[in-house]
């Protein structure tokens, strides 16, 4: 066993470690990460009934209903939902959010033209119905009349004109502009590019209640696309108002089933129930409180405590033990995400393939979803997941090696690419702090130093400015994951797209684009997809390391959580919290 040397200092952990002794089988990495695992575990308190949640603070009416209308469930006298969110946004304004952190703050402010069912399916919203036409070139969406911003000022189709547009700026700065192009909206890439003004966008309002969008390839699945924060409808009336500002407790206008109450940054943020808000004599919540809790054990602990009701994730160091005690309340669902690496192929020695290669073969997938997250995921090979509606799924031959051969492979790779014992392989592993993710990191690392030598120190930062040194660029190779914003493969492969706003590591392949390009107007985009993972599968600017489940602990209190729903898209006004 390597002996290994933890050094902390602000922000950032370093690990060394002595010269590498050689592949571990699977029963030695089983001891090995069983140590490492006592060794990283807090113990959590158990509930001791005796602390209030965090909302208790919070100013509530009492609720308006004894019961559940449809279960006959007795209600608390006060519904306050308290969420953990594992970090403070970046922001809350839908055109620049561009993570799971806002997004699910996003979704209860505002409300787009579709929503996501308790299975994931697409549910109508903002919009009644929807129809195709001109062979699926034509997008028509019928608006309730009744859908109110919560300034008491109607939300019409030109709201959602001018969200798409603001999407699509420039001067806006969206990272994710890009999914209005891959949507395939009439001249999103030019204006994206500075070629053509917003306004020549592909939307327009033929009425206060009919919007129309036009595309440049016929898509089938914009509805599913249309769940997005992205393409959320925005309040010019807000922005014009107060500029960045608008996005501030008492200047916010939304349209969602709640509204921006206030925000203590680094403490907590409120919403509260909008009485302006279509669907608000159905929603029971009257207060949701998120709270950016970066440690995933200091969020357990404050579970166990009984201040939350629903975590953001579980500590992997307390999976076995949360599975024993509380399997009740430990939720696992399949979703459809990817938990990965992503190479700067920009700096050195990532610019070279074989290095690449190298690092994605050594990594012992299996004793990773087995020994440290425990939580039903699945070892990943491929950026797309196997359950995306209707993607044929197939993955490369290395996946059907052995460890032992893929090994063989990456030291062989890596002896071409000029590295051994005299010249070792040197790189900072990037990865924003969380206690998962630091686990992770440890035992990645550890495997890249047994089996090739390699010195690898790690280091975290908090999610902010992960992001923005990410997004700059400031990286070798950094965590990097994905979760599907609608249904289907494109959603994963347009990542890495040359013009995409998160493909942040250089790397770009015209054949790739090309395939993308010509999937969106394919009857049959399968073939395009598969040849797409393909080059994937040579060119490694990315190293998918498992697919993904959420994995949370929800009270038993808390009724309505949607524990099928593989977007993992969980809107506070759907559940409500019953009488103790």
């Amino acid at each position: 066993m390597t002996a290994t040397n933890l050094q902390i200092t602000t922000g950032i952990i370093r690990q060394t470690t002595t010269p590498p002794l050689g592949s571990k089988t699977g029963a030695a990495w089983a001891v090995l990460l069983s140590l490492f695992l006592i060794a990283c575990s807090d113990d959590y308190p158990e509930d001791d009934g005796g602390r209030a949640p965090a909302g208790a603070d919070v100013n509530a009416p009492k609720s308006r209903l004894l019961e559940h209308p449809e279960t006959g469930e007795r209600l608390a006298e006060r519904q306050v939902l308290v969420r953990g969110n594992a970090s403070e946004p970046a922001s809350l304004d839908p055109q620049l959010v561009q993570d799971s952190v806002g997004g699910a703050i996003v979704v209860d402010l505002f409300e787009g033209l579709t929503r996501s069912g308790p299975r994931g399916d697409t549910e109508p919203a903002m919009a009644t119905s929807w129809a195709s036409s001109n062979n699926n070139l034509t997008w028509t969406f019928q608006l309730r009349e009744d859908g109110r911003w919560s300034d008491g000022s109607r939300v019409t189709a030109q709201d959602f004109v001018y969200g798409w547009r603001r999407a699509v700026d420039p001067e806006v700065g969206s990272n994710y502009a890009y999914y209005i192009e891959s949507a395939g909206v009439a001249n999103a890439g030019e204006i994206i590019a500075g070629e053509k003004t917003p306004d020549t966008l592909g939307v327009r309002a033929v009425d206060d209640f009919t919007f129309e969008v036009t595309l440049d390839e016929p898509i089938t699945y914009l509805p599913d696309m249309t769940v997005h924060y992205t393409m959320f409808p925005a309040p010019r009336q807000a922005i014009e108002a107060h500029g960045e500002d608008w996005t501030r407790p008492g200047k916010m206008v939304s349209n969602g089933a709640y509204t921006l109450n206030a925000w203590h940054i680094g403490e907590k943020l409120v919403a509260a129930r909008n009485p302006r808000y279509w669907g608000d004599d159905s929603t029971i919540i009257d207060r949701v409180v998120y709270l950016p809790i970066e440690s995933s054990s200091a969020e357990l602990q404050r579970y166990a405590s009984g201040e939350l009701h629903m975590t953001s994730t579980v500590p992997v160091s307390q999976m076995a033990r949360l599975k024993k005690e509380r399997p009740k309340e430990l939720v696992m669902v399949p979703s459809m995400a990817t938990y990965m690496y992503a190479f700067n192929v920009d700096r050195p020695p990532f610019d070279d393939v074989r290095v690449r290669r190298a690092l994605t073969y050594a990594i012992d997938r299996n004793i990773i979803v087995s020994y440290i997250t425990r939580g039903n995921q699945m070892p990943a090979f491929t950026l797309t997941p196997p359950y995306v509606s209707g993607f044929d799924f197939r993955q490369p031959e290395y996946a059907t090696w052995s460890q032992t051969r893929r090994d063989e492979e990456a030291r062989e790779a890596l002896e071409e690419a000029g590295y051994n014992e005299d010249n070792p392989l040197e790189f900072e592993l990037l990865y924003n702090t969380d206690e998962s993710h630091k686990a992770l990191a440890i035992v990645v690392s550890q495997m890249w130093k047994e089996k090739l030598g390699a010195k690898v120190t790690i280091s975290n930062l908090e999610w902010k400015t992960f992001l923005s040194e990410k997004q700059a660029g400031n990286y070798g190779i950094a965590r990097f994951g994905w979760k599907g914003d609608y249904n289907e493969a494109s959603t994963f492969l347009t990542l890495l797209t040359s013009d995409s706003g998160n493909n942040d590591g250089g790397w770009s392949n015209e054949t790739y684009d090309q395939l993308l390009l010509d999937a969106r107007s394919s009857d049959d985009p399968n073939p395009y997809y598969v040849r797409a993972e393909e080059i994937l599968w040579q060119a490694f600017p990315v190293v998918p390391v498992y697919f993904n489940t959420t994995v949370a602990l929800v009270s038993p209190s808390l009724k309505g959580y949607p524990e099928k729903n593989p977007r993992n898209i969980v809107y506070s006004k759907d559940m409500y919290i019953t009488a103790d």
